[in-house]
């Protein structure tokens, strides 16, 4: 009995407990399958469809790197969270970090924040309601040698617009777009859905480019990611889901279901 017990604390299979990754956190991915461009803006439409029940941090978020003819400008995302510290557990995060691990630096929000993040703010996000994130050129004076880039949320319900702040990076060009879900609970906590919709990105030149296919990853569970996290696409856009039977092998790639008639679509900035 005594080596059984042994085995089952050595052997983790995903599917119960803490996530056993560097930061406690499992991961999972939606690679946007875009082709070469010179990028200026993403955007995406995020519905966390019901709120987590258990006392830990969610984050859902777009990310997108900054590159300047070529050269790597690091990388940064801009989501919601469901983090307990902050009012109704409601937060906003727009950060990200230079190619050697230094944070980006950036303009100060007009967001307050409960933790004191200068990246983490309290932002009051309703599930169920889809909000549009939003990733574009920005208005502030950035340092020598670097562009401003701002982190913008909208309201689809009510049209009401927070930017959240500007970052600033090296890099006017945009690349390497995904979305994902970081998750702080136990792997065996009750399920989160969220869904993912209306993946744009605009050029240079203006033009608009709807994202057709996604590509699925997991964190592997040799890397402590939990095992119980799918993907899946339904009538509004690509889904995931925690403390789920996995159905979607990672690598596939996935169709993302065409924007709805009356769709705004992406701003001009």
């Amino acid at each position: 009995m005594f080596l059984d017990r042994w085995r089952q604390r050595l052997v983790w299979d995903g599917s119960a407990g803490s996530p056993r990754s560097a930061n406690a956190a499992s991961s999972f991915h939606l690679i946007w399958e875009v082709p070469p461009g010179e990028w200026v803006a993403a955007e995406v439409t995020l519905d966390v469809r019901h709120a987590p029940v258990v006392a830990a941090l969610f984050f859902w978020a777009l990310q997108v790197s900054f590159v300047d003819r070529g050269r790597d400008g690091g990388a940064a995302h801009l989501g919601l969270q469901w983090y307990p510290p902050h009012p109704g557990a409601t937060a906003v995060n727009w950060g990200g970090y230079h190619p050697d691990g230094r944070e980006l630096d950036g303009s100060v929000s007009v967001l307050p924040s409960a933790t004191g993040n200068v990246n983490t703010r309290d932002l009051a996000w309703l599930p169920g309601r889809a909000y549009r994130l939003r990733v574009c050129h920005g208005d502030q004076s950035s340092p020598p040698g670097t562009t401003a880039w701002r982190g913008e949320v909208t309201d689809t319900a009510t049209g009401a617009l927070v930017v959240v702040r500007e970052l600033f990076a090296v890099g006017d060009r945009l690349a390497a777009p995904m979305v994902w879900s970081e998750v702080f609970a136990r792997c065996d906590d009750p399920g989160v859905e969220v869904c993912w919709s209306g993946l744009r990105l605009r050029s240079a030149s203006g033009a608009v480019h709807e994202v057709e296919r996604v590509r699925v990853n997991y964190q592997a569970r040799k890397e402590g990611g939990c095992a119980t996290t799918d993907v899946q696409v339904d009538t509004i856009g690509v889904v995931q889901r925690t403390r789920a039977i996995r159905v979607t092998p990672g690598g596939s790639v996935l169709a993302v279901p065409a924007a709805p008639v009356g769709d705004p679509g992406m701003g001009e900035r």
